[in-house]
């Protein structure tokens, strides 16, 4: 089994909030965040440390330490080969778990029960979290293959990154809430989650109205995602929830042009980043709710 985040203590299991480090990448001057601030300083580490952020995911390691901040890593497994490896050497480095991007997507189904086979050998063997992302261009691309890979597989863990699924499988078109019935496997083993919502058509998009209809669905992704881990968590046991708003630099954050023909990002990405926590918190105390309702 595939263990989860632990922190060693007897405290109940709780929600720990992260920060993915490409939230506050290639910021515009015209973010809130402290433009006096390096990405990769003590002094930015300590800001977000004051902010109630526990770890950073891809955070560096040393500023961490000095900050009193958690982090974690991942990257990719191109071969079952180099599982062993990546999971030895992310351990060695103090990192609480890591994330990994799994193949390309064009694997047989044999080929992604042994990566399987290989992922939970080396989570059990160092016991290391591990959590594979949900991602396009990955193996886990195509909500159906993915179910039906845990069906075989199901010490597997994740790292949700739903946006991925919400667009690539336009899943609005349709019955949604059949679809999050179907995708229930996997949601249930989900441990870490990259928070972003986006809609139909982009990944990536300003959240403006918390009762919109995209964020009530991504609500819904996040609030099973908490239940499934708190129907096994232990105590010492956390779940990271890292919000990770990516640059426009690499066509995530959407741009618009002014009417002075200023190219501008779309909303604030440290904005959304603290508005995204705060829908995080609900989602979890919703989860407690359903949690103590199916145990009476």
């Amino acid at each position: 089994m595939i263990p989860n985040c632990n922190d060693g203590s007897s405290h109940p299991p709780r929600l720990r909030f992260d920060l993915n480090v490409g939230s506050i990448s290639d910021l515009p001057a015209t973010s809130s965040f402290p433009v006096f601030l390096s990405q990769d300083d003590l002094s930015c580490y300590q800001f977000l440390r004051a902010n109630g952020i526990e770890g950073l995911n891809w955070g560096n390691p040393e500023i961490c330490r000095q900050a009193d901040l958690f982090w974690t890593g991942g990257g990719r497994f191109d071969s079952t080969a180099e599982v062993d490896e990546k999971v030895v050497e992310l351990k060695k480095a103090g990192y609480g778990c890591g994330i990994f991007h799994v193949g390309t997507g064009f694997e047989s189904d044999s080929e992604m029960d042994d990566y399987a086979k290989a992922i939970v050998t080396a989570a059990e063997k160092h016991q290391f979290p591990i959590f594979v992302e949900t991602h396009r261009a990955t193996m886990t691309q195509d909500i159906y293959r993915t179910v039906k890979w845990v069906e075989r597989n199901p010490e597997i863990r994740f790292n949700g990154d739903f946006s991925h699924y919400y667009t690539g499988h336009e899943m609005i078109y349709g019955d949604f809430e059949k679809k999050l019935d179907f995708l229930a496997p996997v949601l249930e083993r989900v441990r870490f989650i990259h928070g972003r919502i986006g809609n139909s058509c982009c990944m990536q998009i300003e959240v403006n109205a918390l009762d919109a209809t995209n964020v009530k669905h991504f609500r819904e992704f996040w609030t099973r995602s908490f239940v499934g881990f708190l129907k096994t968590a232990r105590p010492g046991d956390y779940f990271c929830f890292a919000p990770e708003l990516l640059a426009s630099s690499i066509n995530y954050a959407r741009t618009f042009q002014d009417a002075e023909g200023i190219v501008h990002e779309e909303g604030d990405r440290w904005q959304q980043t603290l508005l995204y926590w705060q829908i995080a918190s609900e989602c979890w105390a919703e989860a407690e709710r359903r949690c103590i309702g199916k145990k009476r």
